[in-house]
């Protein structure tokens, strides 16, 4: 096996307005990648080099690039992809789709304006010049992704396992909090039930925060059975996840569940993942789904 360093990675977001772009552009940044949305087309070498550029420490770049550049810079995008290749970036398109149906529906239900709603098209028709538009980006495609069955909870978690995880050598780990009230996740391997710990919901100072903020922090690290809790989990998820590890499997999702998926899963979630990043395991993320 090679111990070259991997090439940085270059994601560029593309596909139908309406489709989920924005959520995946977000979910990506909260991933630690370079984010910028709705980049004219012809600006992604000098991009790439500004950002990548010399000291090396932006491994991680993701572009919005849609209908809104002009059509001939969208017909220009492969001879662009070439350049950042050439650069020592590994390029990949991602297509977003939805069919026309849904896309009439969320547009209704947003009341939203069509980007190419100032030619004076209705929206049936502003959908369908899009489409054309963007079909040449959409057979280039290194990935499509067809949102139309995703709600905004299920496109964030798919970006996280598609691009945020399973690209390194080793196991790579997804620590997700939720509530018990909306289910559990099914994609769960394991599943850690956390409502027996002290309930932050309670402090009406604390309920308005997340698992996320200093004062839950505070409230929850400085209890016996929550460090009892945590530490018996650091222990067993120490013990069984290097022996998951397998040519086939790319990830392993370990869900965290309380009452109200606020609280105490989110602080386990991140907790947990801290953890194993200490520890060096190089690809780790949180899935927070009520928070999402």
């Amino acid at each position: 096996m090679s111990d070259a360093a991997p090439r940085p990675t270059l994601i560029v977001v593309t596909g139908m307005s309406g489709s989920g772009k924005s959520v995946a552009l977000a979910t990506l940044e909260d991933m630690d990648f370079y984010c910028v949305d709705n980049l004219p087309a012809e600006l992604l070498p000098q991009f790439v080099e500004s950002v990548a550029g010399q000291d090396g420490t932006r491994d991680r770049l993701a572009v919005g690039i849609d209908v809104r550049n002009r059509h001939t810079d969208l017909a220009n995008v492969p001879e662009w992809l070439s350049a950042v290749g050439a650069m020592g970036l590994d390029p990949r398109l991602v297509f977003f789709d939805t069919t026309d149906r849904v896309l009439l529906k969320r547009y209704a239900d947003t009341r939203r304006r069509h980007p190419l709603s100032h030619l004076g098209l209705s929206l049936a028709d502003a959908i369908s010049l899009e489409r054309q538009a963007v079909k040449p980006l959409r057979q280039l495609a290194d990935v499509v992704i067809d949102t139309s069955e995703l709600n905004v909870h299920q496109l964030r978690r798919q970006v996280i396992t598609d691009f945020g995880l399973g690209h390194a050598s080793t196991l790579s780990l997804l620590f997700e909090s939720f509530a018990y009230r909306r289910g559990v996740p099914p994609e769960a391997d394991f599943v850690f039930d956390v409502r027996p710990l002290p309930n932050p919901h309670w402090d009406a100072r604390l309920r308005p925060l997340s698992g996320r903020d200093a004062d839950v922090r505070a409230y929850l690290d400085g209890n016996a059975d929550v460090e009892l809790y945590a530490s018996q989990v650091e222990a067993f998820l120490s013990t069984w996840l290097p022996r998951l590890r397998s040519e086939t499997r790319a990830y392993v999702t370990v869900a965290f569940g309380c009452t109200g998926g606020r609280h105490r899963s989110v602080y386990l979630a991140e907790r947990l993942a801290d953890y194993f990043r200490d520890a060096g395991w190089d690809e780790v993320a949180t899935h927070h789904r009520e928070l999402d």
